[in-house]
């Protein structure tokens, strides 16, 4: 970051024994990430959402099913999906009706029989209303927003749950189809490779598929007047889209048509792009003050191309984050550095490469107007967007790089990039393998840099 649905579940396996079975239980309603209290949920791991929904612009109104396939990580007796503010129409486990309820911001279900451990399900869920943003002072103002013409599902950590029932956190990923349907004359874009579009009856339904696990604060959902250019790179769907509102020669426009380019030069350096498909959308609502890393399709606020110029630092920043957030995500939250150190690392690389300052340049600068007193790892729940989360997580970056040099820094990204690929990963684990590929002990100028209290010494 830059800053009615049914859901149905189907027993793989016979044999389960009834909610009341021995060793049986809930699963927690929390996944236990304190900057996040709440939100996501334990007992099971999602492998994929089928969504399929229809939004109308002029009643606000969303309706839909989802149909999520998971597996129980232990004997289940119930579970939780986040889902926040649309009511609940039925749920089904497998092929039998499930009892429901709502929690704050959840939903919880109890199968008619319990799910043992190892055991695949699916669940389905109906559900529909007009969906509420999610207002944070803390984290920002996201979720499912109503627009003049259309929609915006966007935000991180939240915006998933305002649309569809999820488990909503970045620890389980899982891959996605979605079928939204929204009245002829609106675009309606997602993630991932765009399907066959059909219309009837004054309706359009456009499919997307993103087959690489995507943790859902990534997803999104964009309704409204579009220009949408689809094309090809590399062999692999290309999709940009800027809202017509704003020039069609304009910043917005420039800057998505260098997201070949710019991908082209960053997988030069972080090994290859890990996903199918290729894009960007650049939304003209002033109530989107960032832009977001949504996964193969970044979405960037207005405010990154006002005046019509080409933004290109914030495009590199967004794509970096394909590597780096997407493919490789976060377990928790605390670990947020990960995300953006690299991607305001990414920015100082395409810089130089543009002719712009160099990368050591702009770390001279950083150096000397840093807050060493804020930490990059841990920053705390109210700083996980803070300078200390992407600049300093950026010092630290080029500190590895001056100290092992160029060749053993970037095998190490480009190691990291595909060891993790698709999967969760921690400070720790980087500090490892970083130690690993270049056969020296490296936590010391990890724990200066990232942890320390005071300016550490220049490599």
């Amino acid at each position: 970051m830059a800053a009615a649905l049914t859901c149905v579940i189907g027993l793989v396996a016979t044999g389960c024994t009834g909610t009341d079975g021995a060793g049986f239980r809930p699963g927690a309603a929390d996944a236990g990430d304190p900057y996040v209290p709440g939100r996501g949920n334990g007992g099971y791991d999602v492998t994929h959402y089928g969504l399929d929904v229809r939004y109308d612009p002029s009643t606000d109104r969303l309706t839909g099913r989802a149909v999520i396939t998971a597996t129980a990580t232990q004997d289940l007796s119930r579970f939780n999906l986040d889902l926040a503010g649309l009511d609940v129409d039925a749920v089904t486990v497998g092929d039998a009706r499930a009892d429901h309820r709502r929690g704050d911001g959840e939903l919880v279900v109890t199968p008619r029989d319990g799910l043992r451990r190892g055991r695949q399900f699916t669940v389905t869920v109906d559900y529909g209303g007009v969906p509420t943003p999610v207002v944070d002072g803390t984290l920002g103002s996201g979720g499912f927003l109503h627009t003049a013409d259309g929609a915006v599902a966007l935000g991180q950590p939240d915006s998933a749950a305002t649309w569809f029932p999820v488990n909503d956190h970045p620890s389980d990923k899982a891959t996605y189809d979605l079928a939204v349907t929204v009245p002829d004359g609106l675009a309606a874009l997602s993630n991932g490779v765009p399907g066959p579009k059909s219309s009837a009856d004054g309706w359009t339904t456009w499919r997307w598929s993103e087959r690489a696990p995507m943790a859902s604060y990534l997803s999104t959902l964009v309704i409204g007047d579009y220009r949408v250019v689809v094309g090809t790179h590399a062999g692999r769907p290309m999709v940009t889209a800027v809202a017509a509102s704003l020039p069609p020669a304009g910043g917005a426009a420039t800057a998505l048509a260098r997201t070949g380019a710019i991908v082209d030069f960053l997988a030069s350096r972080f090994g290859p792009y890990p996903f199918d498909s290729y894009g960007g959308i650049a939304i003209a609502d002033d109530r989107i003050g960032y832009a977001l890393e949504t996964q193969s399709r970044p979405v960037y606020g207005p405010a990154f191309f006002a005046d019509d110029r080409p933004n290109l630092s914030v495009v590199a920043h967004e794509l970096a984050h394909q590597w780096f957030g997407d493919s490789v995500s976060v377990g928790r939250w605390s670990d947020i550095w990960l995300n953006e150190g690299f991607a305001s690392y990414a920015e100082w690389l395409w810089e130089e490469h543009d002719g712009g300052r160099t990368a050591q340049r702009n770390f001279e600068l950083q150096y000397a107007t840093i807050d060493w007193s804020q930490p990059s790892v841990e920053p705390g729940r109210e700083r996980m967007f803070g300078t200390a989360v992407y600049k300093r997580g950026a010092l630290a970056v080029h500190a590895l790089r001056r100290t092992v040099g160029d060749e053993m820094f970037f095998r190490i990204l480009r190691t990291w990039t595909t060891e993790r690929a698709a999967g969760n990963a921690t400070t720790s684990d980087l500090v490892a393998l970083a130690e690993r590929v270049a056969g020296r002990q490296l936590r010391p100028l990890f724990d200066a840099w990232l942890v320390g209290g005071s300016a550490p010494t220049l490599p």
